[in-house]
């Protein structure tokens, strides 16, 4: 299997698309997204996929062993498979990691210095001596920053843009919702994490706490968002939709058996998370138009129907519904 193909196998394009939106709603903050910056803006979301690449490629080999029990028939992990070795993937992570930096330095230096701070944190995420990932309270406050304050500050070099107050909100609210998403992940990995003694929060504290501490996070995420959103109650009452479906979901998860049912109630959540981030961008690329209150209003509700719907088909027959990503 040739480094391409294993490239593309680590590039899980769900958590990839996620990365981009954190970029473009840091872009459309700024009122960014134009022709004028679609160069630096594609640029942007290529460092972003190749420096994801060398995070889950770094990840992978510092996690085999919990990977092979957690993730035996994931096409996404050709270490386990037996398709890679594990001297292609550090092959991979080292090229990747080189190429990220590379390409955002092609937009602004600044940019390769958030680039290159990202590939920090993946090795201290990962691998000892650090390794974040074995820390019960660091590890998803860690792994936020990578996820959610890497990618709007890239978008925001980008369009060239000045970090403000108004950021403080924008990212604060962003972190806290993620932050709140990403310790569900431990329901998926608990079996290897369990064998290798793999600290998370779930393993120590169990269900009802990580559900309980996840839903405070989103419920405080979705308020800081809401108070930025003031001056627009029509999208404050959007994300207090979103939030409450997903909150819903998290009842129903703390409810669920384990296995598959609860993998899927954390996947429905996790869709109803995409929607509110790809609402919120609408928002924003939509408040520099030439529309009204009513017309944009009309717009961003239209994009988060589907999601509504998908809500309305999984409650009427759970295995129609489509997922974010499980886990």
């Amino acid at each position: 299997m040739n480094l391409a193909r294993i490239a593309w196998r680590l590039l899980r394009y769900r958590v990839a698309v996620m990365l981009v939106l954190f970029m473009l709603v840091g872009a459309a903050a700024h009122h960014g997204v134009d022709w004028q910056h679609a160069w630096q803006l594609v640029l942007a979301c290529l460092a972003l996929a190749v420096s994801y690449i060398s995070a889950t490629s770094v990840n992978d080999l510092a996690d085999y062993k919990i990977d092979a029990i957690n993730h035996q028939r994931s096409p996404g992990r050709p270490l386990v498979s037996g398709e890679a070795s594990k001297r292609e993937v550090w092959q991979i992570f080292g090229a990747c990691s080189v190429i990220a930096v590379a390409i955002a330095g092609t937009i602004d230096p600044l940019a390769a210095a958030v680039m290159l701070a990202s590939i920090l944190i993946n090795v201290l995420y990962s691998l000892p001596p650090v390794r974040v990932s074995y820390r019960t309270f660091l590890a998803p406050l860690f792994l936020a920053v990578g996820y959610v304050c890497v990618p709007y500050l890239l978008g925001t070099i980008a369009v060239q843009g000045t970090l403000g107050q108004d950021d403080l909100f924008w990212i604060g609210g962003l972190y806290l919702l993620f932050v709140g998403r990403i310790m569900l992940k431990d329901f998926r990995d608990r079996k290897g994490d369990a064998k290798y003694g793999k600290p998370t929060f779930l393993l120590r504290y169990g269900k009802k706490a990580t559900c309980v501490a996840s839903g405070a996070l989103i419920v405080l995420g979705g308020g800081v968002l809401g108070w930025q959103l003031r001056d627009e109650p029509w999208l404050t009452v959007l994300a207090v939709v979103f939030v409450g479906t997903i909150v819903a979901m998290l009842v129903r998860l703390y409810r669920a058996t384990p296995g598959p049912d609860e993998q899927l109630s954390i996947g429905v959540g996790a869709k109803m998370g995409n929607g509110l981030l790809i609402a919120l961008f609408a928002a924003l690329l939509l408040a520099d138009s030439h529309l009204g209150s009513t017309e944009r209003l009309l717009a961003v509700w239209l994009v988060a129907l589907p999601f509504f719907l998908n809500l309305v088909m999984f409650v009427r027959d759970p295995a129609k519904a489509a997922i974010g990503y499980k886990g």
